[in-house]
């Protein structure tokens, strides 16, 4: 069973502070999120992550199936780290970790490392290869555009 690594590294035009505001927020997640994944929170959730906390969402990650993922807050070090782990969902294992480091004072480095396996086994790597990496890919290149849209907006500031 190969697990697979996805590493991203972006510049975000917000102050350290204000990056985890957003990031730290479940219900920010919804705004970084394609639309075409039809991502929803189903469950109610406080203004910020903390050790324990599940999350559910309704999302349909391929051919537009709708599934429920649950995912647990299992570390935070506020404000520069914090790991989701799926606990039910469309992965056999899925480990993120979202780590956030101040550049200057105007600007933060925001890091997601993930470490996945995909279901079904030796077809989970041929789904991989064919599908799952790029979707992975261009979710995580449309968090990018977003972040750069909502920082530049001022968006950040009202954090819902």
């Amino acid at each position: 069973m190969p697990v697979y690594t996805l590493e991203r590294r972006l510049i975000v035009a917000m102050s350290h502070e204000r990056c985890w505001r957003f990031f730290s927020n479940p219900a920010n997640l919804a705004k970084i999120t394609p639309p075409s994944l039809g991502f929803r929170v189903l469950s109610a959730q406080p203004a910020e992550i903390h050790p324990g906390l599940m999350i559910r969402y309704r999302v349909s990650p391929l051919f537009n199936v709708p599934v429920t993922w649950v995912t647990e807050i299992t570390h935070v070090r506020a404000p520069d780290y914090f790991v989701d782990e799926q606990r039910v969902g469309p992965y056999r294992i899925w480990h993120h970790e979202h780590t956030f480091r101040a550049v200057d004072a105007e600007r933060t480095e925001v890091t997601d490392l993930v470490h996945y396996v995909p279901p079904l086994g030796p077809l989970g790597a041929v789904l991989n290869r064919l599908v799952i990496r790029g979707q992975l890919e261009r979710i995580f290149d449309f968090r990018e555009q977003q972040m750069a849209r909502l920082s530049a907006a001022g968006a950040g500031d009202s954090f819902t």
